[in-house]
């Protein structure tokens, strides 16, 4: 049974390119999310490496099941008997010159309990500025959501949150995990507008860590990790530089706004 009133946190980072001090750094904010009374808790995208290059995360992929990054988020979970939201780590593919840019999930006992594959693969270009995942990460294809005793989980990743469609695909999900490394270029006008969206219209609270800063690459993301209620409005907020973003979660306040504006069970298409 689902706990219906408990603190979850989103961790801010500004990741850089050395993996030992990303877990590091990914360690002490987790401890310090814990401290403040949080039971689950995500971290962003990239996590543990935002490198110079694009090929930088190709070269510190992990086997499914086994690597320093993965041993890292198990023993974490279980040191502090909390579920977490593992950001993104690079998996192996059958392509060696590729990923899967994979969040995975770990329960309190520091078990994997999931895993979710990003779909859909950021491309951008505006002269200045100019990203391309698809050469580096292999797209997955299943959307994911699980229950938990933080009741049912849906899953995404940065560049999925402009595609409802994808959280049509699961819901109805009490909470949506949006573990993310927006640019500051597309962040500014679009990030608030599409969590607050997703929350809005799938009447669900979302999670959203995020990367917030100036890297060592000198790739600029816009932070603003948040967390969002069923009714689209903010909670809690960061705008930028690592820390912790963290509020009280009442599962009670879905099934209110659901009953009052029952949506999800208007819906006609796609059903």
């Amino acid at each position: 049974m689902a706990d219906s009133i408990f603190k979850a946190a989103a961790i801010q980072m500004v990741s850089g390119h050395e993996v030992e001090k990303n877990l590091a750094d990914a360690g002490d904010l987790i401890a310090e999310a814990v401290k403040q009374g949080a039971r689950l808790v995500g971290l962003p995208e990239y996590f543990c490496l935002m490198g110079r290059r694009d090929g930088d995360k190709v070269a510190i992929r992990e086997v499914d099941g086994s690597g320093p990054i993965q041993d890292f988020l198990s023993q974490t979970a279980a040191k502090h008997g909390i579920w977490l939201v593992g950001g993104t780590a690079p998996l192996e593919t059958g392509d060696p010159g590729r990923v899967r840019n994979s969040c995975l999930i770990y329960d309190a006992n520091g078990k994997r309990v999931a895993r979710y594959d990003k779909i859909h693969l950021f491309g951008f270009q505006n002269g200045t500025e100019r990203y391309d995942e698809s050469t580096t990460i292999e797209a997955g294809d299943a959307p994911l959501s699980i229950d938990s005793p933080f009741g049912k989980l849906g899953f995404s990743v940065c560049y999925d949150l402009r595609f409802p469609e994808l959280y049509r695909a699961f819901a109805p999900v009490d909470i949506i995990f949006v573990p993310s490394a927006f640019t500051a270029t597309t962040g500014r006008a679009h990030w608030e507008t599409l969590l607050r969206a997703r929350a809005i219209e799938n009447l669900a609270y979302v999670i959203a860590p995020a990367q917030g800063g100036t890297h060592s690459n000198r790739r600029a993301t816009w932070g603003h990790s948040m967390i969002i209620d069923p009714w689209g409005e903010i909670l809690a907020c960061r705008d930028e530089g690592p820390g912790v973003v963290i509020a009280e979660i009442d599962l009670s306040k879905n099934a209110k706004v659901r009953a009052s504006l029952p949506a999800l069970d208007h819906r006609t298409l796609g059903v």
